[in-house]
């Protein structure tokens, strides 16, 4: 396998003080992500201008297209894609939505009004609905992709629609596009009740990507939220990190191993120290 830096690692950081943590420390890949990338080229510099710095250090995804309208999703994702075939992504990152967790809270709360301007996607759709539709953005996402050479991994997000990786794998199934996998996302599948035991029975095939990553319970009835499960160093929460690893690794799964945080005490400190931190329990989680 292969250790990543997604860039929640160095969460206030640039695109490119990003790349050189992720290179200062010994990361093989990083994970590029919005919104840094965008900030980068919104400030006039060009996609091709990231690689004299990213020589030395692989791209292992770049990330998120997020569901939206119809427009503006397809705009997304032709964009990124574009930017992944430039860095030599091998792979592109699609959540399900709504991302906009207060969405949801909202919504389950009865206080998401009709004229409510926010993206709500599917929210209180029927489940085959919700499945066939966000099939369609999922497939036209892969093609997408697949045109500038990329795959497709889909994260189902713990509190959108489509949040279970048994959904997840019911629409690439459904799809049949064979540049579609998954993500093993610790968090999201933990949170939605998926165990080590139905990881290790994935098609290692169908998996892309993995993150690591922590979060402390989310008490019953509450939409889970990661700005709140997820504040926690990795490592210092309640997802056995071992289990879930050793269970990836009993699919004989062997690419990308990705860190994820959002920890409000550790963006903080110096991002040296938490890329290193973080690099180092990857090695020892993974050995």
């Amino acid at each position: 396998m292969k250790l990543s830096m997604n860039v929640t690692s160095t969460f206030h950081g640039t695109a490119l003080n990003d790349i050189t943590v992720a290179k200062d420390v010994g990361f093989e890949g990083i994970e590029l992500q919005s919104p840094k990338l965008w900030r980068y080229l919104d400030a006039g510099f060009s996609p091709e201008s990231l690689l004299p710095h990213l020589e030395g250090i692989e791209v292992s995804g770049i990330g998120a297209l997020q569901e939206a309208e119809p427009e503006a999703f397809r705009a997304e994702a032709e964009k990124l894609a574009h930017v992944g075939q430039v860095v030599g992504a091998p792979a592109m990152q699609m959540c399900t939505g709504p991302v906009d967790v207060t969405v949801v809270q909202d919504f389950k709360a009865g206080r998401l009004a009709d004229d409510d301007p926010r993206f709500r996607g599917l929210l209180g759709r029927p489940e085959a609905e919700v499945i066939a539709e966000t099939a369609k953005n999922v497939a036209l996402a892969a093609d997408i992709a697949a045109d500038h050479g990329l795959d497709l991994f889909l994260e189902p997000l713990g509190w959108a629609p489509v949040c279970h990786v048994n959904q997840a794998l019911e629409i690439l199934e459904r799809i049949n596009r064979p540049n579609a996998k998954i993500v093993v996302d610790f968090w999201h599948f933990w949170v939605t009740g998926s165990t080590p035991e139905e990881v290790a029975q994935l098609d290692k095939d169908l998996i892309s990507a993995v993150h690591v990553c922590d979060g402390l319970p989310v008490p019953a009835g509450e939409v889970p939220d990661q700005g709140v499960s997820r504040n926690v160093w990795t490592g210092g929460g309640s997802i056995p990190l071992q289990e879930w690893v050793d269970a990836v690794k009993a699919t004989g799964y062997d690419g990308w191993y990705c860190s994820e945080i959002f920890h409000d005490h550790s963006a903080e400190l110096d991002f040296h120290l938490v890329a290193q931190t973080l690099l180092n329990e990857m090695r020892i989680l993974t050995a």
